[in-house]
């Protein structure tokens, strides 16, 4: 990790003031001597700018991106960091700020959930000057007894991400490249049913990645089978 003299912001406070943990931690495990941190830029602040290359670290939605990005890409190359957690452990901290509990997710995050966050992106990813890099993590959610979460909480509000460790780094920078993270296993022809099986993941996430695979130009819908599209 690069020291953080080496690095410190052009602008002191813009975007820190609402920085959480991880986004801090995995600018820090990014950063490279010699990047500027929290850059202007057309009109958005970016979080590293290497020579002549702009790095987005987005650890969350991707929606925010699809506003931003067009106009960056008309001029710059683009650069886009995002982390899915492999593994999360829960904690929980009470009213005092003392930790209650930490617990291991059953959840586990897999390199296919990108194409969740890629419905935003989809059109943007033909474009050059955009590349994206995935790094699967293990993380911990930081819960907070504030009674302002989500009831399914139980009025536990998600306060704070924080990172344990990168664990992996998938580049991505064609529609092709994308397209390479479907399994060989497939027939030629498929629904998102066989490709949901043959990822090991829920129909949602499969009918997610063919979609933007299907607008990248990657995959042709070719007809149906009963009422699930037929994909090529």
């Amino acid at each position: 990790m690069t020291d953080p003299a080496q690095n410190s912001p052009e602008q002191d406070g813009i975007n820190l003031y609402q920085e959480k943990s991880l986004h801090i931690a995995l600018k820090g495990w990014y950063a490279q001597p010699g990047d500027r941190l929290e850059v202007p830029v057309d009109g958005a602040v970016i979080d590293l700018v290497r020579a002549d290359l702009l790095i987005e670290i987005q650890t969350g939605n991707f929606s925010a991106l699809k506003r931003k990005l067009p106009r960056l890409l008309e001029n710059h190359h683009v650069h886009v960091v995002h982390p899915i957690a492999q593994a999360r452990w829960i904690v929980k901290l009470g009213r005092n700020g003392q930790q209650q509990s930490r617990r291991k997710s059953p959840k586990k995050g897999s390199i296919y959930h990108v194409f969740s966050e890629l419905v935003y992106l989809h059109q943007l990813m033909l474009n050059p000057n955009l590349s994206l890099e995935v790094l699967m993590i293990h993380d911990e959610e930081v819960r907070c007894d504030d009674g302002k979460g989500s009831w399914r909480r139980k009025g536990w509000s998600i306060c704070d991400r924080r990172l344990l460790e990168v664990l992996d780094s998938t580049q991505f920078y064609t529609a092709a490249d994308l397209a390479d993270l479907l399994p060989q296993s497939l027939s030629e022809a498929f629904t998102t049913a066989e490709l949901a099986k043959a990822i090991g993941q829920r129909r949602r996430i499969a009918q997610q990645m063919a979609y933007c695979l299907k607008h990248m130009g990657a995959l042709e819908m070719i007809g149906k089978q009963g009422t699930a599209h037929v994909y090529n």
